[in-house]
């Protein structure tokens, strides 16, 4: 079965004369999809001349990587009984610029703190990290490594 996703982005930085010189423009966009709430408002990295207050492409895609995670992490979970009453991740990216302008990610760590109502289900629920990350549909896309260091915290 093959799904489609669709978004628009959207520049919204023409500051008057367009992209007539690096310094000119401004980096402001929108990602918007059909259905929303809202769109994303979106910048570079402050590298890059963006808005540090708006979301980049960099942090999106380490953000897709974590929600994915835990999206799958929560669905296995749920399949195999184990109550998770708190779930958070501090994930990060690492990436490397070329000296011609390109780059890539190296790698993105995801931190996962869950919270279980019975304690008895800790180990069991930390080898549900492991199949996540198998069936992880962002983390079966990217050509870089996705590690995982979870903590479990039983309450």
């Amino acid at each position: 079965m093959t799904h489609q996703f669709k978004t628009t982005i959207r520049w919204t930085g023409n500051l008057g004369s367009g992209t007539s010189g690096y310094r000119e423009y401004s980096r402001d966009h929108e990602l918007s999809a059909p259905q929303k709430v809202a769109p994303i408002p979106g910048s570079s990295a402050k590298t890059y001349r963006g808005d540090e207050r708006r979301y980049n492409p960099e942090e999106l895609l380490v953000g897709a990587l974590s929600a994915c995670h835990m999206l799958m992490y929560l669905h296995l979970c749920a399949d195999a009984g184990i109550v998770v009453t708190a779930y958070e991740d501090e994930a990060a990216g690492s990436m490397r610029t070329n000296p011609e302008g390109s780059g890539e990610f190296e790698e993105v760590v995801l931190h996962p703190r869950v919270q279980l109502a019975d304690p008895a289900r800790a180990n069991d629920a930390a080898a549900l990290h492991e199949r996540a990350h198998e069936l992880c549909f962002i983390s079966r896309s990217v050509n870089f490594p996705v590690r995982c260091h979870p903590s479990t915290d039983s309450r």
